[in-house]
C-alpha cells in the first residue's frame, strides 16, 4: 500500500486517493473565492488545503473531528495569506515605483545598462530576484531582508552574491560594462 493511501486512510478512516471529498472541495473554493483569491489561484488554494491535511496526518496527528470544517478554516487563513503576499507585492512595486521617479537617466548610456540590468534580473531565479530588489532597489539592509523573508542573514548574503555574480556575468557577456 503507498504512503499516500496509508496517509489518506489515516485522515479520513477510509479508502479514497482524496482526503477530501467533492462536498468539502466545493465549500474549500466558495471560502477561498470569496476571501478573495482569484479564480485562478482556486486550484492551488483546494491543493494546499489537501496538503496540510495529508501533512497533518504524517506527522500523526488524529483526524480533525470535521474535516468540513477544518478544511474552511485553513481555506479562509490561505486566502488571508494570499491577501498579505498581494499586498506586500504592491508596496514593493510602489517602493520601486517611487525610486524610479528620482531617477533621472542620463544619456544613451545609462538606459541601455538600465535595460541590461533588467533582462538580466528577468534571468534570475525567483530567490535570487527577490533579495536584488529588496537590497539594491528597496534600499533594506540585509538584517531586514533575512527578517522579513524568515531566512538566516547568511542565505540572504549568498543568493546576493550568486545574484551580483550572474548580473556581472551577464552585463559582460553582452557588452555592456
Amino acid at each position: 500500500m503507498s504512503v499516500l493511501r496509508r496517509i489518506t486512510r489515516r485522515v479520513q478512516g477510509v479508502e479514497h486517493g482524496d482526503p477530501l471529498d467533492a462536498a468539502q472541495e466545493r465549500r474549500v473554493r466558495a471560502v477561498l473565492a470569496l476571501g478573495g483569491v482569484p479564480q485562478a489561484d482556486l486550484l492551488d488554494g483546494v491543493q494546499q488545503v489537501r496538503l496540510r491535511l495529508l501533512e497533518r496526518a504524517a506527522k500523526g496527528y488524529e483526524a480533525p473531528r470535521d474535516v468540513s470544517a477544518w478544511a474552511a478554516v485553513v481555506a479562509s487563513n490561505l486566502a488571508m495569506d494570499w491577501h498579505r503576499a498581494k499586498r506586500r507585492q504592491e508596496r514593493l512595486g510602489e517602493r520601486l515605483a517611487s525610486l524610479r521617479q528620482h531617477e533621472h537617466p542620463s544619456g544613451e548610456d545609462t538606459s541601455v545598462l538600465s535595460l541590461a540590468v533588467a533582462q538580466g534580473l528577468d534571468d534570475l531565479s525567483d530567490a535570487l530576484r527577490q533579495v536584488v530588489v529588496l537590497r539594491f532597489y528597496a534600499d533594506l539592509p540585509v538584517r531586514s531582508i533575512a527578517r522579513e523573508l524568515g531566512v538566516p542573514e547568511g542565505t540572504v548574503k549568498s543568493r546576493l552574491h550568486t545574484a551580483v555574480r550572474a548580473l556581472r556575468a551577464r552585463l559582460h557577456e553582452d557588452e555592456v560594462v
